[in-house]
């Protein structure tokens, strides 16, 4: 179906979609709650947007729609000069100096200052890619990634998760979450699969909803609330593999009808636009050959015009770049298709001018302009931010509980209730606390880098102390009787004698494009450590680290029971309370698991063979 289907068919599909949204089509393991009163209509400001948006001038309008990395503004007078509406964090782009809450909020308050010397004053929206809590900050509350969270099946737990988030974020004075992201991933081997939570559109559409609730609560002027941004609007986890952008899958093209793209992949913006989400991030891929930010019929007619979406639509880092024709052309088509707000990221004064030239020479019409800033005003009349008499720098009272053990704990209960158990051969789990010995192999049992994985202090994350927290083998040395000897190993040697081993592997850390895989088999370092511990005699226990499911060939015939652990963030005893039985394991798949002789990880595919089905998971009795 093309792009120029009838409207009567494409209404005819959003009705079907929105009855099964009615009829609760999702499991009631994971049915949605209820906000304690719905949320606000933006549109219901524009009885004080309307009066500002005709006083501003062109250059005002055209600075509202501007949205540079903080690290390449090149002053920050530049901020009043060209009344910039937003500033953004990039992956692993803080302060110059010092990376701790503190060091942040000073940051940002640097940049909100010199926003409210403006006239008329408007107030920056600052956005920072909170995607497992605020986690370019050290220190912070790292979550499990999304992949994990949709093994809990738990709206309210997930909800929890974004509020901890939110209180992070507006702890450094941030006020925008680029999250949460409702992708439907189809094919593993993309480097985004951990940023969805399913596979299943049903799982994906409740868990979306929740963490929208969670981030801005019912009242986005709540002190403690941060505008959401469903993303990446649409299709991307829909992608065929080959036609990726410097990659196999990742900006590539979903080559789907509009019946498939509504069913799959227009689920969880239902539901975050249900929730009030404030903004929309286009994704960098393209749906049968058009890229989403240049698409007219994704953002204005279906979003905007169908769909009823009233906030922003805010463009993916530098995506306007990767459209047809020169800059200036490209800076046309998107703002004529529905785009709100660019994120240059660089180039921001030439962005401007070039924007303006299009508007001065009728290429964009003013209505257009308009119709973008007028969005954005919403959201941040929502957001409490042109209220004269509320202060707009961060709430250093907030830095106390900042990576506190109570926002911990909501961490730690996420990692064990989306802990998998695939196999556990002879009930080798739970362990004894008062084991004789055991033995702990491989380089990722003491390694909060690899725990966490990607989006973690940088955009790739990276291996070591990366930041802080709890690792397995630490947890594993609090919660073991003091008569048990503890010994550890990177290569599985030395386990001879054990009561039981345990080996910690998996995937390194990626994100996006640099996570795109052909072979998802595990390496062969790590298999070696699971075939040493097996040869030295003891029961084998197999955590893995990964951010989708892996081909478990060479380790499932030598271990006597294997965890999918995920990504699981910086709380490790959230391990060890599943590990030891202090907790029993809840977790079920959100993904089909693969076995090794699939010709095709594509979903769907008639080479997909099945290992594990999705909602398979092991309890302990």
């Amino acid at each position: 179906m093309t792009h120029s289907s009838s409207g009567s068919t494409r209404r005819a599909l959003l009705s079907r979609t929105l009855a099964g949204l009615a009829a609760g089509a999702c499991l009631p393991a994971y049915a949605p709650f209820a906000l304690a009163s719905p949320p606000r209509r933006l549109s219901s400001f524009d009885a004080e947007v309307m009066p500002l948006l005709k006083r501003l001038t062109l250059d005002q309008k055209i600075g509202q729609m501007t949205q540079p990395d903080q690290i390449y503004l090149a002053s920050l007078d530049d901020i009043e000069k060209y009344y910039l509406g937003s500033v953004l964090s990039g992956g692993g782009a803080g302060p110059k100096s010092g990376n701790d809450a503190k060091t942040w909020a000073d940051m940002v308050d640097g940049f909100e200052t010199q926003s409210l010397r403006t006239n008329p004053r408007i107030p920056l929206i600052y956005g920072v890619d909170a995607v497992h809590g605020h986690n370019n900050v050290t220190g912070a509350t790292v979550f499990p990634h999304n992949i994990a969270l949709g093994c809990t099946r738990d709206a309210k737990l997930v909800e929890a998760m974004a509020r901890v988030t939110a209180e992070e974020v507006r702890a450094t004075g941030i006020n925008w979450a680029f999250g949460p992201c409702v992708a439907v991933p189809q094919d593993i081997r993309w480097g985004r699969t951990y940023e969805g939570y399913s596979e299943n559109p049903d799982i994906v559409k409740v868990l979306g909803e929740a963490a929208v609730r969670g981030l801005q609560t019912d009242n986005l002027a709540n002190p403690l609330a941060v505008a959401a941004c469903a993303k990446h609007y649409v299709a991307d986890g829909g992608t065929a593999f080959g036609t990726g952008h410097d990659a196999p899958l990742d900006q590539g093209d979903a080559r789907i009808d509009e019946a498939t793209l509504r069913k799959t992949h227009l689920p969880g913006y239902l539901t975050t636009i249900k929730a009030g989400v404030a903004t929309i991030m286009p994704s960098y891929s393209s749906w049968n050959g058009v890229h989403c930010s240049a698409s007219k019929f994704l953002m204005t007619n279906l979003l905007k015009t169908e769909l009823g979406f009233e906030g922003f639509i805010i463009s993916d880092y530098g995506a306007l770049q990767e459209l047809p024709g020169s800059y200036k052309e490209q800076i046309a088509t998107s703002i004529n298709a529905g785009m709100d707000m660019v994120m240059v990221p660089q180039h921001y004064v030439e962005f401007m001018t070039l924007l303006k030239q299009n508007i001065q020479e009728g290429k964009i019409p003013l209505s257009r302009i308009d119709d973008s800033v007028m969005r954005i005003l919403r959201v941040k009349f929502a957001l409490g931010l042109m209220d004269p008499r509320r202060n707009q720098l961060a709430n250093r009272s907030l830095l106390s509980t900042f990576g506190s053990a109570a926002h911990r704990a909501v961490a730690r209960e996420l990692v064990r209730k989306s802990l998998v158990i695939l196999k556990n051969d002879s009930r080798v789990l739970p362990l004894a606390r008062n084991a004789a010995h055991i033995h702990v192999a491989g380089v990722a049992a003491d390694d909060i880098g690899l725990q966490c994985g990607g989006w973690t202090i940088t955009w790739q994350g990276g291996k070591g102390a990366t930041t802080t927290g709890t690792t397995l083998l630490g947890s594993l040395r609090k919660v073991v009787s003091s008569s048990t000897r503890v010994t550890t190993s990177a290569d599985g040697g030395g386990a001879a004698g054990a009561t039981v081993a345990i080996a910690v592997i998996g995937e390194q850390p990626y994100a996006e494009m640099k996570g795109d895989r052909k072979d998802l088999h595990l390496s062969k370092e790590d298999v070696a450590v699971v075939q040493n511990l097996k040869n030295s005699g003891v029961p084998v226990v197999a955590i893995i680290y990964s951010g989708r499911p892996v081909i478990l060939d060479g380790i499932l015939d030598h271990a006597d029971a294997v965890i999918a652990a995920w990504l699981p963030g910086t709380e490790g005893d959230g391990l060890t309370d599943i590990l030891f039985g202090a907790h029993k394991p809840t977790g079920k798949l959100s993904y089909t698991w693969p076995a090794g002789d699939s010709t095709s990880f594509h979903l769907g595919d008639a080479g997909y063979k099945t290992l594990f089905p999705r909602d398979y998971g092991l309890p302990y009795d």
